[in-house]
């Protein structure tokens, strides 16, 4: 019985995962008055970021399709499995 390996990041409905820099980082810390605390977390072994090689600490831009928006920007903050 052969396995074959499923590339998640192909699927239709995993939007768009990006790392942004500490320079973006930093605009977005200061235009929302956040901190990384404040984000919403995802795991860096997450199958949708694992090939982004992300680290704790690093902000990942996730950015989706809408019908009625065009596209939909959220972020993440990469917290240790």
């Amino acid at each position: 019985m052969a396995t074959t390996k499923f590339d998640v990041t192909k699927h239709i409905f995993v939007p768009k995962h990006i790392i942004i820099s500490d320079r973006e980082k930093n605009q977005l810390f200061k235009t929302y008055s956040i901190t990384l605390r404040e984000l919403p977390k995802i795991y860096s072994n997450d199958p949708a970021i694992k090939h982004l090689k992300t680290k704790a600490g690093d902000v990942v831009k996730i950015v989706r399709k809408s019908p009625t928006a065009g596209e939909t920007v959220y972020y993440r903050g990469v917290i240790n499995a």
